[in-house]
């Protein structure tokens, strides 16, 4: 059996072999627990504290401000329940984006459903938030804003600074979901003011199961796993190997980042120019991670995935395909179900050949232009 042409790097990419290079020490001989005091423990918290330096350096943080979690989505539920919870919170207000994650949205619903506030700010058609809209919801009550980094499935890049401004003028907390922008644009916790950001290690070629929370010093959340207090509040026992790869993805992604950057920005205007079927990018084309590219194609309103089988690409994130809805961020920016339903992300990375993007753009336009046929 043939395998699709992988082109969904949004919702996960392919481990780097460099990468699982530096897991393999840590499975089978170095199984020591890092928090153990003995040898086996103090080899395998080397490797720890070496990836917590490794990711630290990514986004100029120190050292110490990073926590390890099991990926994004515990990151951004501890952000959002750790801040809301904190001893001597008094704001209850939440403000954030309509095109946010779901670990975001639903995370604030939830404290929403036990009491706190939930202000959603909608976004302009091409995908970034109008300031003016985001400050018109800002207020002394507001606790915390959580504004996405890179979208996840229309690729747009927000102007963290210029938010973090906006929050901070009414003295909220800044947080940042970071798991599509982490090692793939320039992010720095101290030139943009962020307090939290949460990133995951298997969007920059790297395992699954393991990602981290930046907290800023002085920035006080509970924990939400209780237990043995390792990493600063959030318990549970070190997973080394995963942590290993995060570290060294994090390298990676940091020597390599122009690289990729231009790789992928090659590919995608390859894709562009290949394409001979009316279509729109959905988002703004500019400001986003060139990685990805979301169509839509004037006049069909076809679900296009499961014609597509030569090509592994997705109608928007792996999440939302689990449950079948049509991606809340079309339909924020714009688009109806069916259209939203009909849409494609096309995400590609490191590994992408330009073959590979000549030949999907050739499935591409057979359907289309077989559909936009049969229409006529």
């Amino acid at each position: 059996m043939n395998m699709p042409i992988y082109l969904d790097y949004g919702a996960t990419t392919p481990l780097d072999p460099a990468v699982a290079a530096a897991m393999a020490p840590w499975g089978v001989d170095g199984f020591g627990n890092p928090h153990s005091a003995h040898l086996w423990g103090y080899k395998a918290r080397a490797a720890v504290e070496r990836a917590r330096e490794q990711v630290a350096a990514m986004i100029n943080a120190p050292t110490e401000a990073i926590a390890f979690t099991s990926g994004a989505t515990e990151s951004n539920n501890w952000a959002l329940k750790g801040l809301l919870t904190a001893p001597g919170q008094t704001r209850r207000r939440i403000v954030t984006l309509a095109t946010e994650h779901s670990s975001v949205l639903e995370t604030a619903q939830y404290l929403a459903s036990i009491g706190a506030q939930l202000s959603i700010v909608p976004v302009r058609g091409s995908g970034l938030v109008d300031l003016s809209d985001l400050e018109r919801a800002l207020g002394e009550d507001v606790a915390l804003v959580s504004v996405m980094a890179v979208n996840n499935e229309i690729g747009v890049v927000q102007d963290l600074a210029a938010i973090s401004q906006l929050a901070h003028g009414v003295g909220a907390v800044f947080h940042v979901d970071a798991a599509q922008g982490f090692g793939k644009v320039a992010l720095d916790v101290e030139a943009c003011g962020v307090d939290l950001l949460s990133l995951t290690a298997h969007k920059i070629y790297g395992p699954k199961g393991v990602g981290a929370l930046y907290r800023r010093p002085y920035t006080v959340i509970t924990p939400l796993l209780h237990g043995g207090g390792q990493e600063d509040g959030r318990s549970g026992t070190l997973a080394t190997a995963l942590i290993a790869g995060l570290g060294a993805a994090a390298a990676i992604a940091g020597d390599r980042m122009l690289a990729d950057r231009d790789h992928a920005l090659a590919l995608r205007d390859r894709l562009l120019a290949a394409l001979t079927v009316p279509h729109r990018v959905n988002g703004d084309l500019h400001q986003r991670w060139p990685g990805n590219l979301n169509l839509s194609f004037p006049g069909l309103v076809v679900p296009l995935i499961q014609q597509l089988p030569g090509l592994a690409i997705s109608a928007g994130s792996a999440c939302a395909a689990v449950t079948g809805r049509a991606s809340h961020v079309l339909t924020a920016i714009g688009l109806d179900e069916a259209q939203a339903k009909a849409s494609l992300r096309i995400g590609f990375g490191r590994f992408t050949t330009p073959d590979e993007i000549d030949s999907a753009a050739a499935q591409i336009n057979a359907v289309v232009a077989r559909h936009l046929a049969e229409m006529a």
